[in-house]
């Protein structure tokens, strides 16, 4: 079973948890220690962590310790949670990485079958191919959102890293990636090749400007996620801390945990990660608060996924050029779909209509005969 894998909670947080109040986080969740593990028929949530940083280009031969990130979480106070939040401790590092690879995705690919939510928090951000490939077992396309100032793209020759999973994921078989989009990528970071490739492949990318101008438009993105990874480096240094690997631009605090809210709020996330930060005190206060934004997002959930009874949803057909586009609102939340047409004679892996998150900005583009962007590469993807 891939809960073998999982090491207990070290003594140290154990004991820090001892000085808690009966309000904080620490003392609401349930933990595997060296007598107990937790019953996972009650959990929701499960954190996890991975002591994994080899793939990473800066920190290779430091040890990785989630200590700190977690005795800043458990000191917060938690919302009107419900939902029955554990913490089951550490995979090590293996023997390779690859060894490491596969524990982690043994592992989390057990809690997606037992409807549990691994939220892992990593080294490098190589782990996310695991992540991935954990979706194997349950024959399924994957929708993978990352957080990042880079696609991590890497040359065919290359070794797997946190710089270059995104080749491998695109490359290995089983091929079950449906779609990939990056949120915050930084263009002098990227070049013109790989942002063509994104192009090319019809996924999609979002500047950091155009997401930190309206932090919104990034809402209907993980909407339509099943895996959310998060590279803290997407966080400008002055509000992470991390100066290991400095970043003058990116991400400040109040976005980056806007994005987790929104990772939380979506029905269909079913993983969430964060990676490559560097054993920071001062960015484990805010990878702290990211996770807990993730979890109150995660208990404000509408439950409007899979999309099924229309009767609570206004349609609207837009006609523009040639297209009728169809739209639907939620009276329930008032957030939009739009519906990418079956295509008979296509190839679309998808085999039926399917709605697509889309926001109100985007219908009121249709109005104006604007056809949008990712309707477009939707359709795309179903005819190839």
């Amino acid at each position: 079973m891939g809960l073998d894998f999982l090491e207990p909670i070290n003594d140290e947080v154990l004991k820090m948890l001892k000085s808690l109040s009966s309000q904080q986080l620490g003392s609401k969740v349930v933990f595997h220690t060296k007598e107990e593990f937790p019953d996972l028929d009650k959990v929701k949530i499960a954190l996890i962590g991975v002591l994994e940083n080899r793939g990473s280009d800066i920190l290779i031969d430091e040890a990785e310790d989630l200590s700190l990130i977690r005795q800043e979480l458990y000191r917060l106070f938690p919302g009107n949670w419900d939902a029955t939040i554990a913490d089951l401790g550490d995979i090590l590092p293996g023997n390779s990485k690859e060894d490491t690879y596969f524990a982690l995705r043994k592992v989390v690919s057990d809690l997606i079958k037992k409807g549990v939510i691994p939220v892992v928090i990593g080294g490098s951000q190589d782990l996310t191919y695991s992540l991935y490939r954990a979706y194997d077992e349950l024959e399924q396309m994957v929708n993978l959102v990352a957080i990042d100032s880079k696609f991590d793209f890497g040359k065919e020759e290359e070794l797997m890293s946190a710089n270059s999973y995104l080749s491998q994921i695109i490359v290995d078989e089983p091929n079950n990636l449906f779609n990939f989009c990056n949120i915050g990528y930084q263009t002098y970071y990227n070049s013109q090749e790989e942002i063509d490739l994104i192009e090319k492949l019809f996924f999609d990318g979002y500047r950091l400007g155009e997401v930190s101008n309206n932090i919104a438009i990034a809402e209907p993105v993980f909407r339509d996620a099943d895996l959310v990874s998060m590279d803290l480096t997407a966080v400008k240094s002055s509000d992470s801390g991390n100066f290991f690997s400095f970043e003058p631009n990116g991400f400040n605090g109040k976005e980056i945990c806007a994005l987790a809210r929104y990772a939380g709020i979506s029905d269909k996330v079913s993983v969430f990660g964060v990676f490559n930060h560097y054993n920071s005190s001062k960015e484990s206060v805010l990878i702290a608060q990211i996770l807990w934004y993730f979890i109150e997002g995660f208990h404000y959930r509408s439950k409007e996924y899979p999309f099924g009874s229309r009767e609570n949803y206004i349609k609207y057909s837009v006609p523009i050029e040639e297209e009728t586009l169809v739209f639907y609102k939620s009276d329930k939340t008032d957030r939009w779909w739009i519906e990418i047409p079956f295509v008979a004679n296509g190839n679309n892996k998808l085999k039926r209509n399917t709605l697509l998150p889309c926001s109100y900005e985007e219908y009121l583009g249709a109005c104006n005969q604007e056809l949008p962007e990712r309707w477009w590469k939707a359709q795309r993807k179903n005819v190839l």
